[in-house]
C-alpha cells in the first residue's frame, strides 16, 4: 500500500505567491524594455525627420510689405479685376501675339534696375526660367499664402532656402510677354489658392489676410 504525501497547509499559498511574484516581475521587465525601445525610436524620429524638414511658422502679427524698397518704382500694369472701372481694366490687359490676356498680378516698373525683396518670411519652393516670363521665384509663406516674383533679371536665392522678410531675392529685369514695360517686376499674390490683387494686401497684418 502506497504512502500518500500530504502537504502542509502553508505550502500551497507560498507556491502560488512565488508564482505570482515571478509573473509580475517578468511583465515589469518586459514592459521596461519595450518602453525604452519606443523612447529610442521616437528620439530618432524627431531629430531625423521633423526637425530636418522644419519650416518656420509665419507670425500673424507680421505686416505684408512691398516687394521692393526703391521709392521711384511705380505701377506699370494693374491687376485685372471684373469689379474695376473700364479705365483700370484697360491698363490690366496684356497683349501678346494677337492675344489679349488678363493680368494676374501687378507689374512694377523702374527706370533703373532695382532690388526685389521677399514680402514675408518663408521658403523658396521653386526657381525657374521661362521663355515668356523670364526668371521666376515662388515663395511659400504658409499653407494659405504664396508670393510669386517674375521677370527677374538676377536671382539670389535657391530652391529650399528659408528666407526672411525683406531679404533680397533678385533684381528686376524683363520678360518676353511684357517686353513693352522694359525693366520691371511682375508680382503675384496667392491667398488660399486664389490669385488676388497685391495692392489690397500691402501694409496689412497676416491675421487680417489669413482666415
Amino acid at each position: 500500500m502506497k504512502k500518500r504525501i500530504r502537504l502542509k497547509p502553508f505550502v500551497l499559498p507560498v507556491v502560488y505567491s512565488l508564482f505570482v511574484v515571478a509573473l509580475l516581475l517578468t511583465v515589469f521587465l518586459t514592459r521596461n524594455t519595450f518602453m525604452k525601445e519606443m523612447e529610442e525610436d521616437e528620439t530618432t524620429y524627431v531629430s531625423g525627420s521633423i526637425l530636418d524638414s522644419y519650416v518656420p511658422v509665419v507670425n500673424l502679427d507680421m505686416t505684408l510689405i512691398r516687394p521692393y524698397t526703391n521709392e521711384k518704382v511705380k505701377i506699370g500694369k494693374d491687376f485685372y479685376s471684373y469689379e474695376d472701372a473700364n479705365e483700370n481694366q484697360t491698363n490690366s490687359i496684356i497683349y501678346y501675339e494677337d492675344t489679349y490676356m488678363q493680368n494676374s498680378g501687378v507689374d512694377y516698373v523702374g527706370e533703373e534696375v532695382f532690388d526685389v525683396i521677399a514680402v514675408l518670411d518663408g521658403e523658396v519652393v521653386e526657381v525657374k526660367k521661362e521663355d515668356l516670363l523670364g526668371n521666376v521665384v515662388t515663395i511659400r509663406h504658409d499653407n494659405n499664402l504664396i508670393s510669386v516674383y517674375q521677370s527677374l533679371g538676377e536671382v539670389s536665392v535657391e530652391k529650399g532656402e528659408v528666407i526672411t522678410q525683406g531679404q533680397v531675392i533678385g533684381k528686376s529685369g524683363t520678360s518676353e510677354i511684357n517686353k513693352d514695360l522694359n525693366n520691371h517686376l511682375h508680382f503675384e499674390l496667392i491667398v488660399a489658392g486664389q490669385v488676388q490683387d497685391p495692392e489690397n494686401y500691402f501694409d496689412k497684418k497676416l491675421n487680417e489676410i489669413i482666415q
